[in-house]
């Protein structure tokens, strides 16, 4: 049954639907690859009992498919409640912390067929882009065991690539989505703020940076996570339903125009071979009939990050202010956290008028890229997969990173506006780590990104290229 992890799980959905295989069969492949190598890569936590996963599969053999993900395992992130499971945030202030309730994305996986199986690994509250946290320790790379996996969303995207599932959800404030996918050779989707509704306790109006979205080994999978997430809930302000995006997949992208900002005219310094990994690939795009332009920097890159970091730090602020101010659980925050929150806390209200200004500023910029092109592309990383053990780079091709988190400068364009940005796989270097391709267009053009994401995989030959799981076994 080894053979049935590495299918799609658009083709797994439909087999389980038409009594060609079993739920069960495919829970117990899907736990076999978790035994063979999640102890290498750990990506999966907090797992269920193995007799009661399968008693579930075997539950959903016996009734008519609830929905279309019916009798798919899933492995929840655990920055999001699953019920009766922990969500620890991978902070040891919430390392006993059993979910009482299924958050809404939860819920409506759940409601569509998905059997949970248990969490996948992030970052302490999600906050850096390689997973690691004192609760469930550090996941690896697939692809290279003793290199980080990314994140936050660093165990979804290992344990797809690895088979241990055929779908993740992710989360992505600071390409939590991106990054992790393009250093798994995995698709990722942030999708158009609001289109997968959040469950945000506190304000729900003033922080727009953060969403929730799907992850897969094809397109076609991750739109059939997507259209199962999104959809209108009342209780978010900013939700709105559109039309099912795995029903817009086909069509051709020949004609369409393609606007490269490679490292946003220098702004952005990169490891080597990332850019020419990346331009290699988008020549793809070319010899399938699209029209590529390279573009000088449209913004001034420097105001982008003036704006990104004072209002993700005013957004951990109001969600983690609470714990900052209890001295115990204050000692148990990372220093990260720490500066994220006091950051945050420094800020006047003109002030952050005047980051959401820039922020307004590029989006109208952006929109006026958008009439001319179909698609804006950039790499989703500025560096290779580094070592797991490191917490994070201190510096890229010579220059110094002034905080935790400016390696991931590249991602903050799409993550400041809420635009919509799909990570596809781009290719590899000597040492057989991957790379990943950022293309995003404007708000509501999910749909039309996957589209295109489809044509991609459907014309390379990238996310075929899987990791070597004998180097994984333990």
């Amino acid at each position: 049954m080894g053979d049935l992890v590495e299918q799609g799980a658009v083709a797994l959905a439909a087999k389980i639907a038409n009594k060609e295989i079993s739920a069960e069969d495919l829970m117990r492949a899907s736990l076999d690859r978790i035994e063979q190598v999640n102890g290498t890569v750990n990506a999966v936590v907090s797992l269920r009992e193995r007799d009661a996963c399968l008693a579930d599969a075997r539950a959903a053999d016996a009734i008519a498919p609830k929905g279309p993900l019916h009798g798919l395992p899933v492995a929840i992130k655990d920055l999001a409640n699953a019920e009766g499971l922990l969500t620890s945030l991978g902070s040891p202030i919430f390392a006993d912390n059993i979910a009482q309730s299924d958050d809404l994305m939860v819920k409506r996986m759940k409601d569509a067929g998905a059997i949970v199986i248990g969490k996948t690994n992030t970052p302490e509250f999600g906050l850096g882009s390689h997973t690691f946290n004192p609760v469930h320790g550090i996941t690896r790379n697939p692809y290279d065991p003793s290199r980080s996996a990314g994140g936050s969303s660093g165990g979804a995207a290992a344990a797809l690539a690895t088979g241990m599932t055929p779908i993740a959800d992710g989360s992505d404030m600071m390409g939590s989505l991106r990054n992790p996918g393009a250093w798994n050779n995995v698709y990722g989707l942030r999708p158009t703020y609001g289109l997968v509704p959040l469950d945000m306790p506190g304000d729900m109006f003033l922080h727009q940076l953060a969403v929730a979205g799907p992850m897969g080994r094809s397109p076609e999978d991750v739109a059939l996570l997507l259209d199962v997430q999104a959809g209108l809930d009342t209780r978010h302000p900013h939700s709105f339903s559109q039309a099912p995006s795995k029903e817009q997949l086909s069509g051709d992208i020949k004609g369409m125009r393609f606007g490269w900002l490679g490292d946003w005219s220098g702004a952005y310094p990169m490891e080597d071979g990332v850019l020419e990994t990346c331009e290699t690939a988008i020549a793809q795009f070319e010899a399938m009939g699209a029209h590529v332009d390279r573009l000088d920097a449209p913004f001034p890159a420097e105001q982008i990050w003036d704006a990104w970091v004072g209002l993700r730090a005013w957004a951990n602020a109001g969600g983690k202010a609470a714990l900052y101010e209890n001295p115990k659980m204050r000692a148990m925050l990372k220093d990260d956290a720490i500066w994220e929150i006091e950051t945050g806390m420094a800020l006047s209200a003109m002030e952050v008028h005047r980051l959401s200004n820039i922020r307004t500023q590029w989006f109208n910029t952006l929109n006026g890229l958008f009439a001319d092109y179909d698609a804006l592309l950039m790499p989703s990383a500025q560096l290779w997969p580094f070592p797991a053990e490191w917490d994070s780079p201190k510096e890229i091709a010579g220059k110094s990173m002034d905080t935790y988190h400016r390696w991931m400068e590249i991602v903050i364009p799409v993550s400041l506006v809420g635009v919509p940005s799909l990570n596809i796989p781009a290719g590899f270097n000597a040492a057989g780590l991957p790379m990943g391709l950022q293309v995003f267009g404007p708000r509501h053009s999910d749909a039309k990104l996957l589209q295109i994401g489809q044509r991609w995989h459907e014309s390379t030959d990238f996310s075929s290229q899987r990791p070597d799981l004998s180097a994984l076994t333990g």
